[in-house]
């Protein structure tokens, strides 16, 4: 896929690997919309891509751990932008953020469910016009190889509670939503796929769990890029891959009845079946 004159939303794009993808895509000609929390950050990544000599990306802040938040995200992509070719699900939080312990959000949700998974299972949802309107169109869902099968009598990990657990659990739940929606979109020329990027790059979230960075979010970045405009993955979809290759992901998401069962959850948590 070309990407002059494509849109693409970064989700969680002011830092690390989303960061790199973010500068990347606006070098090759690109609309980039980035997103963040934090808009000093927001700023230094425009006025480095505006001194680079490409377009400004257009930065939209919002905090994903709230649904009325992402929901307020996409009602002003879809107010701004008539289209979106790609969108990248790429925002998240590692097992020791703001320490080990549990955390929720303003919702209630377990926070690490909340911010890596159902802010980006939403987002999918609510975009999908805009992403139907550019198709062939492709959504790439930035998981990991730390996968943790879901608990659907302990979702929310209320007991037995870990950082590294609820992390995991997350990432399997892209994974397996990854899956799903590209069933059901298989007919609307528009591809969803995964990917665990690369191990331990040298980002503030891999920092915060005080481990040794062993790769780059430039091998990361490389990854995800190959998902975005890579033609031997364009028509394919509900694939996972580790980096650059394909690679089978935990096997509760090939589990027809575990994903639906995690569809229905998300729904009715993200306030979609209402």
């Amino acid at each position: 896929m070309k990407m002059n004159d494509k849109t693409v939303l970064i989700t969680g794009s002011t830092d690390g690997v989303g960061r790199y993808v973010a500068r990347r895509l606006a070098e090759a000609g690109a609309t980039v919309l980035i997103h963040g929390r934090d808009a000093a950050r927001a700023n230094t990544l425009i006025d480095e891509i505006v001194k680079a000599g490409h377009a400004a990306p257009t930065f939209y802040q919002a905090d994903l751990s709230s649904m009325a938040a992402t929901r307020a995200l996409a009602e002003a992509v879809k107010r701004d932008h008539p289209r979106l070719d790609v969108f990248i699900s790429n925002a998240g939080i590692g097992s020791q953020n703001d320490g080990p312990q549990r955390q929720v959000s303003g919702d209630g949700h377990e926070l690490r469910l909340a911010v890596n998974y159902l802010s980006g299972f939403l987002l999918a949802h609510l975009l999908l016009p805009l992403l139907k309107t550019a198709a062939p169109s492709r959504i790439v869902n930035v998981a990991s190889l730390g996968q943790h099968p879901i608990d659907f009598e302990d979702v929310m990990i209320t007991k037995g509670y870990s950082g590294s657990r609820a992390y995991a659990q997350s990432k399997l739940a892209q994974i397996m939503f990854t899956v799903d929606f590209a069933e059901e979109l298989k007919d609307a020329a528009i591809t969803v796929n995964s990917l665990h990027p690369a191990t331990y790059m040298n980002t503030t979230m891999v920092r915060a769990g005080g481990i040794a960075p062993i790769s780059t979010v430039e091998q990361g970045g490389a990854a995800i890029l190959h998902l975005v405009e890579g033609d031997d993955v364009a028509g394919r979809s509900g694939l996972f891959f580790n980096g650059m290759n394909e690679a089978r992901a935990n096997p509760q998401a090939y589990d027809a009845d575990a994903r639906r069962r995690m569809r229905a959850l998300s729904l009715a948590l993200t306030g979609l079946s209402s």
